[in-house]
């Protein structure tokens, strides 16, 4: 491994983190919009692998940060 191919696979870390740090804002709308519909919290969760107090936490979050959006569990 050079010093290039390093940066390299840095720099595809950095973009990943950037598309999932996107990805998971999209989620969190998604949820808020699911709530909105009258989708079932347990359906939410099944859906997601979050927990009900995740689902929860990022439905009353609204527009602000989406507390406990980063990972299920």
């Amino acid at each position: 491994m050079d010093k290039r191919s390093l940066a390299q696979m840095a720099q595809r870390f950095r973009d990943a983190e950037q598309r999932a740090e996107i990805l998971r804002q999209e989620l969190a709308v998604a949820i808020r919009q699911a709530d909105t519909d009258g989708v079932a919290q347990k359906d939410i969760c099944e859906a997601t692998g979050y927990t009900r107090q995740q689902v929860r936490r990022i439905v009353l979050a609204g527009g602000g940060e989406d507390a406990g959006a980063g990972a299920p569990g």
